[in-house]
C-alpha cells in the first residue's frame, strides 16, 4: 500500500479543492493511504473528514506559494507521517519538504494565467525551468493550456501530464423542486435560461455576458440570465445591469453552495473567462446534465466545449461574437438538441470524478515501477 501526503494551501474551497475531495471520494483505498495537510481553519477541514480522511492542520501556509518558515514545520509532518509520495497542489513550501525529506513529489498545476515576461526568456527562464523541474518527480497540469503555461516558462513538456479534472455526475431534481427554483427567480414559461456560476472577478469576463444580455433584449429575446457567485466585482455589476435596464432578466442569485437547483433550471451555461481558467467544473457539472454552453476561447475551455459538439467557442473578450453563439443555440433547435446529448456523451467519455482518481492513482504507481 502507498502511502500519500497531499499538501493544500487553501484556506477556502476552490476549484483545487474541489478536485482533491472529487479523489478522495474516489481513490482505491486497498491500494493507497491518503492523508492531507490544509491551513489552521481551512475551510477543506471539515469536508475532508467527512470523506474519511485524516486532516493535519498547520500554521503559516494559509493561501501561500512559498513560506520559508513553514518549511521547517512540514519537514516535521513528513518526517512523522513518512509517506511514499508527497502531492503538492500548487504550494512550493510543500515541494521544497518534500525534496528535503527524500520523498517522491508530485505537483498540480490548477490554474490558467498569463506567463510572466520574467520568466519566458532569459535567466529567468532557466531558474523556473529547473526549480521547477527539481522539486518535483512529477507535473499534473489540469488542462493542455495549464502545460502550455508551465512550458511557456521553460518546463520540458515531457515533464508534463494532462489529466483533466473530474466531477461527479449532478443528479437532478424533482419537477416540484425545478418549480420552486424557477419561482425564485422569476423564471417564466418560455424563458430562454442562461447562466454563469463563477466568482464575480473582473477576469471571469462578466461584463461581455451583461452586454450580450442587452443586445439579446433589444431583438425581443425571451430570456432571463442567472449570475450566480459572489466576490469583488459585485457591486460594480450590479450597478451595470441597472445602468442598462437589464434587472428584470438579469438576476444575481449569491453564494450557492449547492448547485444542482442552479443547474437544473439552465438550458445554456457561459464561461466568459479570459484571465485564469483551467478545466472550469462548473461546465463539467452541467455538462453531466445534458446542458451545453457557450465558452471563451481562453484556457481550458476550448478542452471541455467542442464547437458544434457541446456547445459553442466564442472570442474571448468580444460581446458581439458571444451574442452570436447565444442567438445561435435559442434558435437552432435540432443543432441544440444534438449538444444536450452529445454533453452527456463527452463528460461520460472524459469527465466523471472516477476517471479522474484512476488517473491520479496511475500516476503515483508510476513514480515506482519507473525506479524498478
Amino acid at each position: 500500500m502507498l502511502k500519500i501526503l497531499n499538501i493544500i494551501s487553501d484556506s477556502n474551497i476552490g476549484g483545487a479543492g474541489r478536485c482533491l475531495f472529487n479523489f478522495l471520494k474516489y481513490y482505491d483505498r486497498k491500494k493507497f493511504a491518503v492523508k492531507v495537510v490544509v491551513p489552521k481553519g481551512s475551510l477543506l477541514k471539515p469536508e475532508i473528514e467527512k470523506l474519511k480522511t485524516k486532516v493535519i492542520e498547520i500554521d503559516g501556509i494559509a493561501d501561500k506559494s512559498f513560506d520559508y518558515k513553514a518549511i521547517q514545520k512540514l519537514n516535521k509532518i513528513i518526517k512523522r507521517e513518512n509517506p511514499d509520495v508527497v502531492h503538492t497542489h500548487g504550494t512550493i513550501t510543500g515541494r521544497i519538504s518534500g525534496r528535503i525529506c527524500g520523498k517522491k513529489v508530485v505537483y498540480t498545476r490548477h490554474s490558467v494565467f498569463p506567463v510572466s515576461p520574467r520568466i519566458k526568456k532569459g535567466i529567468g527562464r532557466i531558474v523556473n525551468k529547473y526549480a521547477n523541474e527539481f522539486l518535483a518527480d512529477d507535473i499534473i497540469a489540469v488542462a493542455d493550456a495549464a502545460k502550455q503555461n508551465l512550458t511557456d516558462g521553460g518546463i520540458a513538456p515531457e515533464k508534463i501530464k494532462v489529466i483533466l479534472n473530474g466531477v461527479e455526475q449532478i443528479e437532478s431534481i424533482s419537477p416540484e423542486e425545478i418549480a420552486q427554483t424557477k419561482q425564485k427567480y422569476h423564471i417564466e414559461e418560455n424563458d430562454f435560461v442562461i447562466g454563469i456560476l463563477a466568482r464575480l472577478n473582473i477576469v471571469k469576463g462578466h461584463k461581455y455576458l451583461i452586454e450580450a444580455t442587452e443586445m439579446l433584449k433589444k431583438e425581443g429575446r425571451k430570456v432571463k440570465i442567472l449570475i450566480a457567485g459572489t466576490g469583488d466585482m459585485e457591486t460594480e455589476l450590479k450597478q451595470i445591469v441597472k445602468q442598462k435596464c437589464l434587472d428584470d432578466i438579469v438576476i444575481f442569485t449569491g453564494f450557492l453552495s449547492d448547485v444542482r437547483s442552479f443547474l437544473s433550471v439552465l438550458d445554456l451555461q457561459v464561461n466568459a473567462s479570459y484571465g485564469t481558467e483551467a478545466t472550469s467544473l462548473a461546465l463539467l457539472e452541467g455538462m453531466s446534465l445534458g446542458i451545453p454552453a457557450v465558452v471563451s476561447n481562453y484556457g481550458g475551455n476550448p478542452g471541455v466545449i467542442i464547437h458544434g459538439e457541446n456547445g459553442y467557442i466564442f472570442e474571448s473578450q468580444n460581446s458581439n461574437d458571444l451574442f452570436r453563439y447565444l442567438k445561435k443555440a435559442m434558435d437552432e433547435k435540432e443543432i441544440y438538441e444534438y449538444m444536450q446529448k452529445k454533453s452527456k456523451e463527452i463528460f461520460q467519455q472524459k469527465f466523471t470524478a472516477k476517471m479522474y482518481a484512476r488517473n491520479i492513482e496511475k500516476v503515483y504507481e508510476d513514480l515506482f515501477v519507473k525506479k524498478g
